[in-house]
């Protein structure tokens, strides 16, 4: 499980487990694949406890590889986030993405090829950047945030914005019976997003249905609680955004409601 998934749960990350396949083992390659997991353990404070190294000749082409893992947390009994005392008038807070972070690559994919573009050349969107670098910002880990919001008091409900977007996730931490209704205007569309909607035609509404859309991670928090859980992730480190509030939810309705969209992302 992902660490940001774990923090959903009002959990903390305990420790981490990696997998690396790969047809011949380059140990620089892996050795700086290594790194990078060792300093994200580092950065949400768990522990990179082993994994696995595999060689499979013939099923990775030279230079190829396979990556996975996964992190174990703990939570007290009793005290899991489950969003059931999500209640009508509660504040929905968004933490800002450091850019597409893992979801919607294979959109992102056909608008690059579309538009003529190879990922070593420089990116329209970030002055200075090559496209392959800009797109592959690494995903921002949100679990000293979240764990400063959680020590505040007074956080309902997390929800991690991976694939599916702002539309499908947030309704998973949601009781049935209330939706989030979000104003585009309370947070900035990064250029990144506002490239791809522009280049690739898409509609606003499917923007937020693929990608986070600058929103990495939402919280929903008691409207007494704000200000404090505000001021506790910003000291951790965090860009936060009060984005909407919890509303009634009437029957078929979705459950997440975006205002101002057409006057704010591109259509």
């Amino acid at each position: 499980m992902c660490v940001n998934d774990l923090v959903v749960q009002g959990a903390e990350p305990l420790f981490f487990l990696d997998y690396f396949a790969t047809g011949k083992l380059d140990v620089a390659t892996a050795s700086r694949v290594i790194e990078g997991i060792a300093r994200a353990c580092r950065e949400v404070g768990c522990t990179l406890v082993g994994g696995e190294t595999a060689e499979m000749p013939g099923m990775y082409a030279m230079g190829d590889y396979d990556l996975a893992g996964f992190a174990v947390g703990a939570v007290e009994r009793g005290q899991a986030l489950d969003g059931t005392t999500v209640a009508i008038g509660d504040v929905v807070l968004g933490l800002a993405s450091s850019g597409i972070h893992s979801n919607g690559f294979s959109l992102v994919r056909r608008i690059v090829e579309a538009a003529g573009l190879g990922y070593d050349m420089p990116a329209p969107f970030a002055p200075g950047m090559r496209l392959g670098d800009a797109l592959l910002t690494p995903t921002r880990l949100y679990v000293r945030g979240c764990r400063a919001a959680l020590a505040a008091g007074g956080v309902k409900a997390f929800a991690h914005i991976t694939g599916g977007g702002l539309l499908e996730n947030i309704p998973r931490v949601l009781p049935d019976a209330v939706a989030a209704e979000l104003d585009a205007r309370q947070w900035p569309l990064p250029a990144v997003f506002r490239w791809l909607a522009e280049s690739g035609g898409i509609a606003p509404l499917e923007m937020a249905r693929t990608f986070n859309c600058g929103i990495g991670m939402v919280a929903v928090v008691a409207p007494q609680s704000v200000e404090p859980v505000t001021a506790a992730m910003t000291a951790a480190g965090e860009q936060v955004h009060r984005i909407g509030h919890i509303v009634p939810r009437g029957a078929d309705a979705p459950g997440v409601g975006l205002l101002h969209l057409e006057s704010q992302w591109p259509v």
